[in-house]
């Protein structure tokens, strides 16, 4: 399964000269890791998978701003699911990919 490619060039946008950043092929999609650590992967339909805070996860899982992310039929904390419904705008975009960055420079680097 490929990753959707114009919503990849938009994260590439928002993110902009990013030291330390590389992308990947997991998961299905095209991850954006910064130090080695996964801030945001993007999937095949638009969507985006968001690694924030643990307790951040489950504020917006709980108020509908994002869904959780389910792996082997369990939700993962800390990683969120943002359909494409929720990413129109640049300012969007920008509020998910921020959440991701900013978590992930907190972690040690990998």
């Amino acid at each position: 399964m490929a990753h959707d490619e114009d919503s990849a060039n938009r994260v590439r946008e928002v993110i902009g000269a990013e030291p330390d950043l590389t992308e990947k092929r997991m998961f299905g999609g095209l991850a954006f890791l910064l130090n080695g650590n996964m801030a945001v992967a993007v999937g095949s339909e638009g969507d985006i998978m968001v690694h924030v805070a643990p307790d951040t996860s489950d504020e917006l899982t709980e108020s509908g701003e994002a869904d959780p992310v389910v792996m082997r039929g369990r939700p993962m904390r800390g990683w969120v699911q943002v359909g494409p419904e929720r990413l129109h705008t640049r300012k969007q975009l920008a509020r998910w990919v921020s959440l991701g960055l900013g978590y992930t420079r907190s972690l040690p680097p990998k």
